[in-house]
């Protein structure tokens, strides 16, 4: 059996990015740890939730409700300020985008090593769509695997093809929603001719589900409707559609005509 770290910048980015993944590595016994950046504290949440306890601490506490549902043996918080979007950041000092890249991989390396991780999930290096704390993951994640000498390093992305597909699925709700137009995702994620591995998670879809329902934070907006709230709305035969598989490019190897299901494959070897 492996050791796994996914590494991620906010709560909720493990149950949309990897949480089937996680669930599936997790059932195949193997040990899943995760990693997250910041508690996403920034986030956007509605005004009633900054009542009382803070939306950093409700966060993290909704992690560790995620991480639970997807079998993870452990969870860090590493403690990082989340920078905000690059159109909006934040002041704060420790912003993890901001940060020494190399500080903060030390930090990380030094958990690979503990854990004697065989292998490490990051982001691909556009961050997904570009949210600044996403592009440091990849920096970072990629530098620590090699100060610990971690033998896999898989980038998670999406499928931009299947992407801007699941999204004319839901139009009835595009039309409510900008971010759920297929035009917006015209350059966002990988093309698929750069992915490696194509992961089926349509046996732990319940879990990622569950998990992407824990944080309830995210699904809330002041007057705007939010992504993740729709994304939970959809019937069953549609989340499997949109949900059922996951993406990665695994650094260092040649994208073959059929992606691989196994994101420990090279380990195998």
């Amino acid at each position: 059996m492996s050791t796994v770290v996914c590494f991620h910048a906010h709560p909720d980015d493990e149950a949309l990015y990897t949480g089937g993944t996680m669930a599936r590595l997790a059932a195949e016994g193997h040990r899943v740890v995760l990693v997250t950046a910041t508690a996403g504290e920034a986030g956007l949440a509605a005004s009633a939730l900054s009542q009382g306890t803070p939306l950093g601490e409700r966060r993290a506490g909704e992690l560790a409700a995620s991480a639970k549902i997807l079998g993870c043996a452990r969870t860090v918080l590493l403690g990082y300020a989340d920078s905000g979007m690059a159109d909006a950041p934040t002041d704060h000092p420790d912003a993890f985008a901001r940060v020494d890249p190399e500080a903060a991989a030390r930090r990380l390396a030094d958990i690979l090593v503990e854990e004697a991780a065989d292998a490490l999930t990051v982001y691909d290096a556009a961050g997904g769509y570009g949210h600044p704390d996403h592009i440091q993951v990849h920096r970072v994640g990629t530098r620590a695997a090699q100060l610990a000498a971690t033998p896999v390093v898989a980038e998670a992305t999406v499928d931009r093809r299947a992407l801007q597909r699941a999204v004319r699925l839901v139009g009835w709700a595009a039309r409510t929603t900008a971010e759920l137009q297929p035009s917006h995702y015209a350059t966002l994620y990988s093309p698929t001719g750069a992915l490696t591995h194509r992961v089926d998670v349509r046996r732990h879809l319940g879990q990622k589900r569950a998990a992407m329902r824990a944080h309830a934070s995210q699904a809330t907006a002041d007057g705007a409707g939010r992504t993740l709230a729709w994304f939970l709305r959809l019937p069953p035969p549609l989340f499997a559609v949109v949900f059922g598989r996951e993406w990665f490019i695994e650094q260092g190897r040649t994208p073959a005509a059929r992606p691989l299901d196994d994101l420990l494959a090279s380990l195998r070897r």
